[in-house]
């Protein structure tokens, strides 16, 4: 069997060393194999491949690989729809996720989930989830697991800034610290949700302090600095380890793109998104300060790109060569 390339262990890393060269290059791989396969998937999406909702991921890519970065083995990782990069940073298989995109038997939900619906128990990922909020009582939920059966795993929730005004998360927060369970809230505020902005939407905007009447503490973080995200993670996955109870980040982070493939976001300027772009793209960002520290040459970092665009296009070509399921799939992994 060959060596795996860089792009191909996106998400497979000794989170020891994280603040070493090494790591800041795999920081660099991790999130630009998201981009390039977040890319793809809208590329298939225009040619009619993908089915049903697919909202992309991209300009938020430094949130999940920095935290991703923090956890550790066992800790469980829970999301909303927009989640094909948390999937990608967790390890899990980009052929198996193209696959489920395009809705084929080979998917990580053998076709019939699609883009929202995808979960992996060996990678401790428990899924994107298309109502909104509803992953943040299943993410306290597994964290009262975690202290029921007495391990010292953490559950890593993320939701967006839309969803931080729904009741259910509140709840959660309520029991979470009522019970003091090891959970780590992530709000990664994009500052629209579907298309609205925080400003016009919510009267507290300072999202890191939703937790305050529950005693929750809370942090905000540039959610487009990978090594600031990592940092903040190992900070507050910590404190969720050793008894303390549940914690709030919020990463104040940007999408590129609309909220899904159908929208054509007409509440913000290009103008705005052009010049978030040029001055705070966390890849070129990071891309900038590695070859500025000498850590990396630009011919290196073209080497990765190569590397995963490769990775990406035969996830692509796996999955439109895979068949699609059996027509008798419809009647299994039905509960009634």
């Amino acid at each position: 069997m060959s060596e795996p390339s860089k792009a191909e262990t996106a998400g497979v890393r000794d989170n020891s060393k994280a603040s070493t060269p090494v790591a800041l290059k795999q920081f660099y791989a991790d999130m630009l194999l998201i981009r390039r396969f977040e890319e793809k998937a809208g590329q298939l999406y225009g040619m009619g491949l993908i089915g049903g909702f697919c909202h992309l991921y991209i300009g938020q890519e430094a949130v999940v690989v920095g935290m991703t970065a923090a956890k550790r083995e066992g800790d469980q990782v829970i999301t909303a729809y927009r989640e094909h990069g948390h999937m990608l940073a967790c390890g899990m298989d980009p052929k198996m996720v193209m696959s489920e995109l395009t809705g084929r038997a080979s998917g990580y939900s053998k076709g019939k989930g699609g883009s929202m619906h995808m979960f992996s128990a060996e990678k401790h990922f428990y899924g994107g989830h298309g109502i909104v909020g509803a992953q943040v009582p299943l993410g306290t939920g597994l964290a009262f697991a975690n202290k029921y059966r007495g391990n010292d795993n953490v559950s890593i929730t993320y939701f967006g800034d839309g969803a931080a005004n729904q009741g259910q998360v509140y709840e959660a927060f309520n029991m979470a610290e009522l019970w003091k369970l090891p959970v780590v809230y992530v709000i990664e505020n994009n500052q629209y949700a579907m298309g609205t902005s925080v400003e016009r939407s919510s009267a507290e905007t300072h999202f890191y302090k939703r937790g305050s009447s529950f005693n929750i503490p809370g942090e905000q973080v540039d959610g487009m600095d990978a090594v600031a995200v990592h940092a903040a993670g190992q900070k507050a996955i910590a404190w969720c380890r050793a008894g303390n109870g549940p914690t709030i980040l919020e990463m104040k982070t940007y999408r590129y793109r609309g909220h899904s493939m159908s929208d054509p976001a007409k509440y913000r300027s290009r103008d705005e998104v052009t010049a978030v772009r040029e001055k705070r793209d966390p890849i070129e960002h990071l891309a900038q300060n590695l070859i500025a520290q000498k850590l990396a040459s630009e011919d290196d970092l073209k080497a990765i790109d190569k590397e995963t665009r490769a990775v990406v296009n035969a996830a692509a070509e796996y999955a439109t060569a895979s068949p699609e399921p059996d027509p008798a799939e419809l009647y299994t992994d039905v509960l009634v």
